[in-house]
C-alpha cells in the first residue's frame, strides 16, 4: 500500500486547481457512495484530485486514490486494500477506472456494507450500466455523468471568461440581452469555430496540433479497451464495431437502414442494434429517436450522429460537412440538460415541446412558419432577434 500512497501524493501535488468542470459543483460529495461515469478524456480523474487537494491536507492518511488498472492489482485485491486502509484510519476511498477490475460492483458493495464510516467515490467508463450492476449499486450510489466541455466551459477554460449557465427558458426568452452582454467580453464566433474543432476534450490544451490524432486514439481505446472491459467481446466483434463506426462517420447524420447496415458488417439485426446502443452509451454516437428516453431501448433510431463536433473534424478534417457539424453541436450540447428527439417537421424537438431548425445566417422561417414554439438556431450571427437565436448560445446550458 505504501507504493499506492506515494503515487497518490505525487499526483495530487501536481494537480492544477485553476479550472474545475461544471459537475464538480453539482456533486453532493457528502454521499457515502458516489459513482461518476463519462467518456475517456473528459476529466474525471482530474476532478477527483482537485477535490482531494482542496479538502485534505498534504500527506493525509485518511484519504486514498487508486486506479484499478494499476499494476499493484495484478497481485493485490481491492478488498484487501480496503481492509488495510480502514484498519489504518482510512475514511475516504477514491477508486478510478473500476470497469477494469473483475466483479468491481460486488467488491464495492462489500466495502460499502462492511465499513459504514467509510465514503467511496468511484469512476468508470460511460458504458457502465450501474443500474444493472450485479450488486445493485443503483440503490446505494449517487450517480453522475460527466460530459465533455460545453462551449460555456470552453470560453472559461481557454479565455478565462466566466459566463453563467443558462436554462432553456432563459435562453429562449432573454437571448438578445444575454448575447449583447457576452459580446462585450468576447467575439463569440471566433471562439465558437475553435470549439467546434478542438474544444470538447480538456486535453486539447496539451498539444492542439496532434489533438485530432489523440481524439481518434480515444475512440480506439474506447472500443479496444473499455468495451471488452465492460462486455464480453471477441476481437472479431470489435473489428465489426469499428467497421460500423467507419461507415456511419462517413455519412453522418446517418438515417439508418438497419437490415442493409447489418448485412454490410455481417451481423444480425439485434447484434447491430446492440452495437449502436453500446456506442451511444460510450458517448461515441448520439442516437436520435422519435421520443427521447433516459435509457436507450432496442428500437431503430431515426438518425445517428457522432457524439461531438470534434469527432467530425477528427474523422473528416476540413471536409467535415458544416450542416452536420451544426446539428451535432446543437444535439450534443442540449441533450445534456434537456431531452432531444426527432421531429417530422424540423431538425429537432426539445422536451417534446420546442421545435428547432438549425442552419446558417440566411436560414428562413419557411419550415417553422406554421408551428407553435418554433425557433431557428442560426450559425454565423452574434446576436439574434425574435425566434432567431445564435447557434453558439445553445452551448451555454451546462
Amino acid at each position: 500500500m505504501e507504493t499506492l500512497f506515494s503515487r497518490f501524493y505525487y499526483l495530487v501535488e501536481n494537480t492544477d486547481l485553476t479550472y474545475t468542470r461544471y459537475l464538480y459543483h453539482q456533486i453532493n460529495w457528502n454521499n457515502r457512495l458516489i459513482g461518476i461515469v463519462g467518456s475517456r478524456g473528459v476529466g474525471k480523474t482530474t476532478m477527483l484530485f482537485q477535490y482531494i487537494k482542496q479538502n485534505y491536507p498534504t500527506g493525509s492518511t485518511e484519504v486514498l486514490y487508486v486506479s484499478l488498472d494499476h499494476i499493484w492489482f495484478t497481485t493485490g485485491s481491492l478488498w484487501d486494500l480496503a481492509v488495510d486502509f480502514h484498519n489504518h484510519g482510512g475514511k475516504r476511498l477514491f477508486l478510478d477506472e473500476v470497469h477494469k477490475y473483475p466483479d468491481w460492483s460486488q467488491v464495492i458493495k462489500n466495502i460499502y456494507d462492511s465499513f459504514p464510516e467509510m465514503k467511496i467515490v468511484f469512476t468508470g467508463s460511460s458504458i457502465l450500466e450501474i443500474h444493472k450492476a450485479k450488486a445493485d449499486l443503483s440503490r446505494r450510489a449517487a450517480t453522475y455523468v460527466l460530459h465533455g466541455l460545453s462551449f460555456r466551459e470552453f470560453i472559461d477554460y481557454e479565455y478565462g471568461i466566466k459566463i453563467n449557465q443558462l436554462s432553456l427558458s432563459d435562453l429562449l426568452q432573454k437571448h438578445v440581452k444575454i448575447s449583447l452582454e457576452i459580446n462585450k467580453q468576447i467575439k463569440p464566433l471566433v471562439a465558437f469555430n475553435e470549439f467546434l474543432r478542438y474544444g470538447y476534450f480538456p486535453y486539447y490544451k496539451e498539444d492542439k496540433q496532434i489533438y485530432h490524432f489523440r481524439v481518434l486514439e480515444t475512440i480506439n481505446a474506447i472500443i479496444d479497451i473499455d468495451l471488452p472491459a465492460s462486455q464480453s467481446m471477441e476481437h472479431a466483434t470489435l473489428m465489426k464495431i469499428k467497421k460500423l463506426l467507419s461507415i456511419i462517420s462517413s455519412i453522418v447524420p446517418f438515417t439508418p437502414n438497419i437490415t442493409k447496415l447489418a448485412s454490410q458488417i455481417e451481423v444480425t439485426r439485434p447484434a447491430l442494434m446492440n452495437f449502436l446502443i453500446l456506442l451511444h452509451n460510450a458517448h461515441v454516437l448520439l442516437l436520435l429517436d422519435k421520443k427521447a428516453n433516459g435509457i436507450k431501448k432496442l428500437v431503430k433510431p431515426e438518425k445517428i450522429y457522432l457524439a461531438n463536433t470534434n469527432y467530425s473534424y477528427a474523422f473528416s478534417g476540413n471536409n467535415a460537412d458544416i450542416g452536420n457539424v451544426r446539428e451535432t453541436f446543437f444535439f450534443s450540447q442540449v441533450q445534456v440538460t434537456n431531452s432531444v428527439s426527432y421531429s417530422d417537421e424540423t431538425d429537432f424537438i426539445v422536451d417534446n415541446l420546442y421545435h428547432f431548425e438549425i442552419g446558417g445566417k440566411d436560414k428562413t422561417e419557411r419550415q417553422i412558419q406554421n408551428l407553435n414554439n418554433a425557433y431557428l438556431a442560426k450559425d454565423n450571427i452574434e446576436t439574434g432577434w425574435g425566434n432567431h437565436i445564435p447557434l453558439w448560445m445553445f452551448g451555454l446550458m451546462y
